[in-house]
């Protein structure tokens, strides 16, 4: 059973039945899902999660769906000690939660899996979803495994292999001209106008308790305990939020102690509307027109701006910006040095990551973990300049005169 009691107002904590509605009728704020903590804790317990199945759905019982719940193997991604990162950027304790392994291979599916099984419970026949492309390939993939049909609206400017990651689960994909803020503003229309299952629109309440599973995972695989500190790459800084009440109510259950988690956000400089925010001492997010390479975060009026910044304030964090070259250098360090190859948004959390080292906002000793959200194989474009191939003939004369460096067999052994 689930113990989501219903929908309340972050702002003025109406109550609405758990329905598909996201917005407060009063004061127009979002919803979030309220839960019966108290009846939730006399049966969760570490060992009850931990023999749980090696998914996000091991968490079933702190999420608002019923069984049965659609699942494609979602979740419990590696949380892998990097050393050799570690030592390039100076951190004695470096973790990768790596999200790259997921089935559609970005942290989307843990949001996606809560809100596709959400409609499906509701009635809806019919999902959508506004998307930089992470999302939208998700949802392709999950409705495809509900039966259910799918609409995703994403820029038309995303990258090639994200549109074909999409595409290939068979939902109607429609590339509109614009940024995905004006992707998003047409899907708010469409929501009123057909009542459809948005998941990031009407659907958001459910959508959005699904990504709290990472800060699940990582208290978790730390041994039930929270990291000092995480790096998070932002967008509408929904991800941020949730990976940090997904800790707190860890805490709040009794599962880890109380946490004591500095939670830094990192964002590209040419789609920062929350760290220019941060850096102007204000609450208040003004939206950007987004200009990067990092497509998958590039929201110029994030929904979520405002609590992602309550958030960096509440748990003494920050807020920070890298350049495009930043953020492709970012992502060669940790091909190199840990053999993950992440897409421009990892690229985001290893280039701010190496800032914050040098400038002393994490310390050396603190235990950190980064979080890469996606794959690499999204966006190759931005890394082309590594195929370089030495071409040879097939003869080991060819090798030796082409590629000396690789010297006598006795010297490689």
């Amino acid at each position: 059973m689930s113990y989501a009691t219903s929908l309340r107002c972050r702002k003025c904590g109406g109550e609405y039945p758990l329905k598909a509605v996201n917005l407060c009728d009063f004061c127009f704020s979002p919803l979030d899902v309220a839960y019966d903590y108290k009846a939730m804790s006399r049966r969760v317990s570490r060992q009850a999660l931990s023999s749980g199945p090696p998914s996000m759905w091991r968490y079933r019982d702190l999420l608002p769906v019923e069984d049965p719940v659609v699942d494609i193997g979602t979740g419990f991604t590696p949380l892998t000690r990097c050393d050799n990162l570690g030592r390039e950027l100076g951190l004695e304790q470096l973790y990768i939660k790596n999200d790259c392994l997921n089935p559609t291979y970005s942290f989307k599916d843990r949001a996606v899996a809560v809100a596709i099984t959400k409609a499906r419970e509701l009635g809806f026949r019919t999902v959508a979803c506004a998307s930089t492309g992470n999302l939208a390939a998700s949802v392709a993939a999950h409705a495809a495994r509900a039966g259910l049909r799918a609409y995703v609206f994403i820029p038309a400017d995303i990258e090639a292999g994200k549109v074909v990651g999409t595409a290939v689960y068979g939902p109607t994909v429609v590339a509109v001209e614009g940024s995905y803020d004006r992707v998003n503003a047409l899907c708010n229309r469409l929501a009123e106008a057909y009542g459809w299952g948005f998941i990031n629109i009407s659907l958001r309440p459910y959508y959005a308790e699904g990504s709290k599973t990472l800060g699940y995972e990582i208290a978790e695989q730390l041994d039930w305990r929270s990291p000092d500190c995480v790096v998070a790459p932002s967008a509408s800084g929904l991800l941020f939020t949730r990976i940090w009440k997904g800790l707190n109510e860890l805490s709040m259950l009794g599962l880890i102690e109380p946490v004591n988690t500095h939670m830094h956000l990192v964002q590209a400089a040419g789609s920062s509307p929350i760290v220019n925010a941060y850096r102007a001492g204000t609450l208040h997010v003004h939206p950007v027109e987004p200009h990067t390479i990092a497509k998958s975060i590039a929201v110029g009026n994030p929904a979520d701006g405002h609590y992602a910044l309550k958030v960096v304030r509440e748990s003494g964090g920050s807020a920070s910006a890298v350049s495009d070259d930043e953020v492709i250098a970012g992502m060669k360090l940790l091909a190199r040095t840990e053999g993950i190859f992440t897409e421009t948004a990892g690229g985001v959390v290893i280039a701010g990551l190496q800032n914050m080292v040098r400038s002393g906002v994490i310390r050396r000793d603190e235990l950190t973990v980064a979080c890469i959200t996606a794959a690499g194989l999204k966006t190759q474009e931005v890394v082309w300049d590594v195929v370089q191939p030495i071409v040879i003939q097939p003869t080991l004369e060819s090798f030796k005169e082409r590629v000396p460096a690789a010297g006598t067999a006795a010297e490689v052994r």
